[in-house]
């Protein structure tokens, strides 16, 4: 039997985001009982299945014939050995500090969903990047419509555990372990959505189970996309009066966001947010040299994983980030994040994706106030998103590959 992958990966996708619907459903039943976030072995189970759906893909992606050969090319080996060289010797240095050796194991999370970008990348290679999108687009709207009941369910009557939502119950968490974590899932999913033509109504949708959610890093992604979406359907002579402002309208939502109208919480107040606090004594007290700033002073010790299971603090230099920067700080240096953000640049300048600025722009904003690599379904979608973008500056300079999807433009106008 000839398998598509056009046809399968949308659905394998689709798959993998769902399974988000079911990880965390002993903390999603102990969040309606009034109790905050319960974590322990008897969650196991259900969290094994994002992973196994995780390897499914990737051995399909091996199996596949196009996928195999766009993704085993000598610029992927080169860059992914180029990683995997800086990794190894940042673990070495985590095990030199006798640190367990899960601790450096934690660290590597952020690398977990990569083989999704390489899918993507492939599949951006061979053409089919719009089409999956598409197809994964318009079943993503199930599981949107599944998590609209759920939000505005708890939004009414949920036990206000973690603050009271704009409708007077608790803060939606859908089926997630916390509204932050349910509301950059569904800024993610708007953005999704942006990237399909005649999808705004869902694009609305998402946005505001965003803001429903008073998550402010998910309220402030999502008008970033609402933001951009403006942005394309004005003239160009007109841009300039909305892009002139930006600096004033980012201040602005962030205030909005931060206040307990939106956010349900009282202790949201930017400028005495606890984090800044945290990163102040973190840089006082756990730099000690050029060596700490330029490698890291412990891979893994800023991981929700190890906080988790050792609780906050436990060992020297270890706390909770809360932002995806510092994690690639602590963990990898300024080498690390100076390399994770010239690779974003890098991004931007090679694509030819027509979307690209939105996606770039979007990855980043979402890694200021936490560590989103870490936190499923979310870096499934990005780390996928990011694939297509890049692969979308190599398609003119890729080998020519058999069978690819020959899709009208017609197409993708169909109404949602």
């Amino acid at each position: 039997m000839e398998i598509r992958f056009e046809k399968d990966l949308p659905v394998l996708l689709f798959a993998l985001v769902s399974a988000s619907t079911l990880a965390s459903l002993p903390q999603v039943e102990s969040a309606w009982a009034g109790v905050k976030e319960v974590y322990g072995e008897q969650d196991f189970g259900l969290r094994i299945l994002r992973e196994v759906m995780l390897l499914v893909l990737i051995v399909y992606a091996f199996l596949e014939p196009r996928l195999r050969q766009g993704t085993l090319t000598g610029s992927v080996f080169a860059f992914i050995g180029v990683i995997a060289t800086y990794v190894l010797c940042e673990v070495g240095y985590a095990l030199y500090l006798d640190l367990p050796l899960v601790v450096p194991m934690a660290g590597l999370r952020v690398f977990e969903y990569m083989p999704l970008a390489l899918i993507g990348f492939a599949t951006s290679r061979l053409g089919a990047g719009e089409y999956v999108i598409y197809k994964f687009a318009h079943y993503l709207r199930y599981y949107i419509a599944l998590q609209t009941v759920l939000a505005v369910a708890q939004a009414l009557w949920a036990p206000p555990i973690l603050g009271v939502s704009i409708l007077g119950g608790g803060r939606p968490f859908g089926t997630f372990v916390s509204p932050n974590l349910f509301g950059a899932a569904m800024a993610t999913c708007a953005l999704l959505f942006a990237l399909v033509p005649s999808m705004r109504k869902w694009v609305a949708v998402s946005v505001f189970l965003a803001l429903l959610s008073g998550s402010r890093t998910a309220f402030i992604s999502s008008l970033l996309v609402v933001f951009f979406q403006i942005y394309a359907v004005l003239r160009p002579r007109d841009r300039w009066a909305l892009i002139m402002p930006a600096p004033i309208l980012a201040v602005g939502a962030l205030l909005l966001a931060s206040s307990p109208l939106l956010s349900g919480r009282d202790d949201a107040d930017p400028t005495q947010d606890g984090r800044l606090d945290l990163w102040q004594r973190i840089f006082s007290e756990y730099i000690h040299g050029p060596a700490d700033v330029l490698f890291g002073w412990g891979l893994g010790l800023s991981s929700n994983t190890i906080n988790v299971l050792y609780g906050a603090e436990h060992f020297p230099g270890q706390f909770d980030s809360d932002s995806l920067y510092l994690f690639l700080l602590n963990g990898y240096g300024l080498v690390g994040l100076l390399a994770y953000i010239g690779f974003l640049w890098m991004t931007t300048r090679i694509s030819a994706y027509p979307n690209k600025g939105l996606v770039i722009m979007f990855i980043f904003v979402a890694g200021l106030t936490f560590n989103m690599w870490e936190y499923f379904p979310q870096n499934a979608i990005l780390m996928f998103l990011w694939g297509m973008v890049l692969g979308t500056g190599s398609q003119s300079s890729s080998i020519p590959l058999p069978t690819r999807p020959i899709v009208s433009d017609s197409y993708f106008q169909r109404p949602s």
